[in-house]
């Protein structure tokens, strides 16, 4: 049902191209640290992303829908760089590709382009790359800042992935052991450990955050509830058991909580209008990626917990829709 308001209308200068640079220079920290730790090799694949998604959008949009190309408001861009974000380093090209159709094709031109998709675009062609090509993409590189050009690659497993195998009993100074066990909290703050390009550090990722409040581009409260449900979650139940894999900062500092709760579950077309709209998808993405983590074969699920809770967004609007302005009515 189409509902049209009466004045007034509130304005705003921001429209979705300046939105949508500010969402990517809130994403160069992230890939700077990404390039700083992987070397040339993430830098290839977040270009190549991003340059996939630019070129697969122009190209439907230009000679499938025969329309006015869209590839200037950045979306595409964007689509591109969290794409990237949610890759290994050692990923080949041509797989890039393939997740870039899906993520461009699939997941948002073949809804009706910006605006419509239901789903998240770049996690839809993430989980169609780790579905289709599970060993590429859980071979994990070993950090090094002495190495740029990649000439000697070494691979190592995630935090998480370490963390998932743990021994029940072991004790939380294993947190400080060596090159096998689980690293230091300073490390996977600044991002001196293996994953995915743009979930390492959480130290970047923070910043990107900081700046997108600070110009107002997202609200915090996806965000604080994601992040802040899967604490909770989490503290409880090593409060209780004292099992070194609920450790609660751990699971904040690794894996693509942060990644996902700042960068993509705030996506405006794939979350929730309302105030208490996010929140609820925000909690519903923080059980989902506790109850994926802790009790499935997954070492993560930030982006199954996203995409689920994606398909619920059109029901969480419809039970919490905006206030009308200038009404006490909801």
């Amino acid at each position: 049902m189409l509902k049209i308001s009466t004045a007034p209308h509130l304005h705003s200068s921001a429209d979705t191209d300046t939105l949508m640079r500010g969402v990517i220079i809130a994403m160069l920290p992230a890939a700077l640290v990404a390039v700083l730790f992987f070397g040339i090799g993430a830098l290839k694949v977040i270009l190549t992303s991003v340059a996939a998604c630019v070129l697969w959008e122009y190209l439907i949009v230009r000679y499938l829908l025969r329309q006015p190309s869209t590839v200037h408001n950045g979306s595409a861009v964007i689509t591109g760089m969290l794409l990237a974000f949610n890759l290994p380093p050692t990923i080949p090209a041509w797989m890039i590709l393939i997740g870039a159709f899906m993520a461009i094709g699939v997941a948002k031109m073949a809804f009706g382009g910006l605006g419509k998709n239901l789903f998240n675009p770049a996690l839809v062609g993430r989980v169609f790359l780790f579905i289709s090509f599970p060993v590429q993409m859980t071979t994990w590189m070993k950090p090094s800042i002495r190495d740029f050009l990649n000439t000697d690659v070494q691979s190592g497993a995630t935090t998480l992935g370490i963390l998932k195998h743990i021994d029940a009993s072991s004790s939380a100074t294993s947190l400080t052991g060596g090159a096998e066990s689980l690293p230091d909290y300073g490390q996977m703050f600044v991002g001196y450990t293996g994953g995915s390009l743009g979930e390492v550090s959480a130290l970047a990722l923070l910043l990107g955050l900081a700046y997108m409040l600070y110009k107002k581009i997202i609200t915090w409260h996806i965000p604080f509830y994601y992040i802040g449900t899967v604490f909770l979650m989490t503290g409880i139940m090593w409060l209780i058991t004292g099992d070194i894999r609920y450790e609660p900062l751990t699971h904040l500092l690794s894996g693509g909580l942060m990644l996902g709760a700042i960068f993509m579950a705030t996506d405006y077309v794939t979350s929730p209008m309302s105030v208490n709209g996010k929140i609820v998808f925000a909690v519903g993405c923080g059980i989902l990626t506790f109850v994926i983590r802790l009790y499935s074969a997954y070492p993560e699920g930030v982006s199954f917990a996203i995409l689920i809770m994606n398909a619920f967004v059109p029901l969480i609007d419809k039970f919490y829709y905006p206030r009308v302005f200038g009404t006490g009515r909801k």
